[in-house]
């Protein structure tokens, strides 16, 4: 694989610190502003919805430049959020830094997604896109638990300075190692042309599937650090060390996910969701047991973040050739699922049902994730081929006309 691809994992890893270190400190941000649960809650899903505006907004507004710059000023835009949070002095202007740190997300996978792929022949793409995505679990494995113990330690603070610290050094790698590349073509980086990717029904039912298999895992996930103290007994000590934990699954899941989905992707997908669905409904039952809580925080990051290289490949292969927004619309997906589940999982809380609840409504949404990506599945058996060339496009030629568009 190119050496270029580790800029983007490098971008991904501090991208991905940020979105998940809070709620490991989820508790220690809401004790020090004095706002219950469900409001801290909002400094994820409030994340997650300004991920949504960026990956479509921004990355609509950016696609006539060249990549590489564009990817260099998102990671300048994740410092000043970032910034802006370690400084805080109220929960608002915490909430502000989120907002801001989060507007580069979207674009900045959505983009990262498509250069990874053009940069590898086609067999590979899946692959290449979760070597980008390592950056993300890799923010989960070591990152986020060392985020959270640092939290701990010397305050909630100095986990934000630190981010900021590692964005500085993703936009030298991003500098250095990522290739010059030129603008698009005016006439394909237009939007009218990135909107034909909509007209595919494929790529809808994609979506949906990413809104729902996400939001039930991170549904269930962002109120982990109140499952594990308050269900499951273990000490607040432990809470990074368990992340370590789920980190490991995301990792593991990731690779295997990126594998499996350049060999038959569909099937893949069918595999991980019924699998995380299982998994979620094992979490919720046995909770208060400390040895299956470990077992199903390793499974439902592993089944949970398994589909990512695969949905994020489905959704550019039925992009009618126009990748760089539906990619992104595919990033914007993934963090409506996460907000989505958190303001579920936050009301469900509110409402008295207990810390589980989150997880039992995570496994319902993953459940109905299946059920959509059967029927997708079968559509395309039905139809083979359909939706997955671009508009206009005949004979031998397609295999280009698709690697022109994703290289472009």
């Amino acid at each position: 694989m190119p050496i270029s691809l580790i800029a983007l994992a490098l971008g991904g890893f501090g991208i991905g610190l940020t979105e998940f270190v809070i709620m490991g400190l989820l508790p220690e941000v809401a004790a020090d502003f004095v706002v219950s649960p469900a409001v801290a809650g909002w400094l994820i899903s409030g994340y997650a919805l300004s991920v949504v505006v960026g990956a479509l907004g921004l990355t609509a507004a950016v696609n006539r430049f060249s990549r590489k710059r564009v990817l260099i000023a998102l990671m300048v835009l994740f410092i000043i959020g970032n910034l802006l949070s370690a400084i805080a002095p109220t929960y608002g202007i915490m909430l502000s830094g989120r907002i801001i740190a989060a507007l580069c997300h979207g674009a900045f996978f959505g983009i990262g997604a498509v250069v990874a792929a053009s940069l590898v022949p086609e067999k590979k793409k899946a692959g290449a896109i979760a070597i980008m995505f390592t950056g993300l679990t890799a923010a989960n494995v070591l990152g986020v638990p060392f985020g959270t113990f640092l939290g701990q330690a010397f305050g909630w603070r100095s986990t934000f300075w630190a981010i900021t610290a590692i964005g500085v050094v993703a936009v030298l790698g991003l500098i250095v190692l990522l290739p010059a590349m030129a603008a698009p073509r005016s006439e394909s980086a237009s939007l009218r042309h990135e909107l034909r990717a909509f007209r595919s029904s494929q790529v809808w039912l994609s979506i949906a599937v990413t809104v729902l298999g996400f939001g039930g895992m991170f549904g269930a996930f962002t109120y982990i650090a109140f499952t594990l103290t308050e269900v499951t007994g273990f000490a607040a000590s432990m809470v990074p060390w368990l992340l370590v934990v789920f980190g490991v699954g995301l990792f593991a899941g990731n690779a295997l996910g990126g594998k499996l989905a350049d060999r038959s992707l569909d099937a893949s997908l069918l595999a991980f969701l019924g699998a995380l669905t299982l998994v979620l409904v094992f979490f919720a039952l046995t909770a208060a047991n400390p040895i299956a809580t470990v077992i199903s925080l390793i499974l439902m990051g592993g089944f949970g973040f398994g589909v990512v290289p695969g949905l994020q490949m489905r959704v550019m292969r039925h992009a009618n050739g126009a990748t760089t927004l539906a990619s992104g619309a595919n990033i914007a997906a993934f963090n409506l699922g996460n907000a989505l589940g958190a303001w579920t999982g936050g009301s469900l809380i509110a409402s008295g049902l207990g810390y589980t609840a989150p997880i039992w409504a995570g496994a319902g949404a993953a459940f109905m994730a299946l059920v959509v990506m059967a029927a997708a599945a079968a559509m395309v058996r039905r139809r083979p081929g359909a939706s997955v060339l671009p508009e206009g496009a005949h004979g031998p030629n397609n295999v280009e006309v698709i690697q022109r568009e994703m290289a472009r």
